[in-house]
């Protein structure tokens, strides 16, 4: 059976150019799900329940690529997991389908690019990390206690003040002030 799942960004956007494209290619108007909800959005009601409906031997029809993944990651990670339940997958636009040796040699070189790509955000990030450290710009959040201010604090508590008296007095949250001891 063909499952169709569509997808647009915002709710003044229209559903109707994917609908038409997924029953074309033969998708019952019935067994087609949809969101209205930004790509980035880690939950998409209308995929889950497709995701769901989906049983073995079924193809889930998306109209394009994008339309399914928040990242190349995340789309090889649904297409997978589909895989993995014996469900294919066809991408209309991209001319993808999975039960084909062309789709199958397609979905695995999307694969190796989805590795490349993460290969590459960590070397850039390790490279950022390693430029900043070199200037002695510290990442991570500012300190919210700067260190004139903790070293005030430490001689109020050697000298017998609560944390509790320490948070009042020094207008601190109780947790910040002890992550600051803590790393300090």
């Amino acid at each position: 059976m063909l499952i169709g799942y569509i997808r647009v960004s915002t709710d003044d956007q229209n559903l109707n150019l994917q609908k038409d494209a997924l029953i074309k290619y033969g998708v019952d108007e019935r067994n087609i799900f949809s969101d209205k909800t930004s790509g980035s959005k880690d939950k998409r009601v209308g995929l889950d329940k497709a995701i769901e409906f989906l049983k073995e031997g079924d193809t889930l029809v998306v109209w394009k690529l994008d339309r399914l993944g928040r990242s190349l990651a995340h789309l090889i990670s649904v297409i997978t997991s589909l895989k993995n339940r014996n469900i294919s997958f066809v991408s209309i636009t991209e001319g993808m389908d999975t039960t084909t040796a062309s789709g199958e040699l397609f979905f695995h070189i999307f694969g190796a690019l989805a590795q490349f790509e993460r290969s590459l955000i960590q070397e850039r990030v390790k490279a950022g990390l390693e430029a900043a450290k070199k200037r002695g710009v510290r990442g991570g959040r500012p300190r919210t206690i700067d260190d004139e201010k903790l070293i005030a604090i430490k001689k109020a508590l050697d000298d017998g003040m609560s944390k509790a008296a320490i948070c009042r007095t020094f207008n601190v949250k109780r947790s910040t002030l002890i992550d600051s001891l803590n790393r300090s």
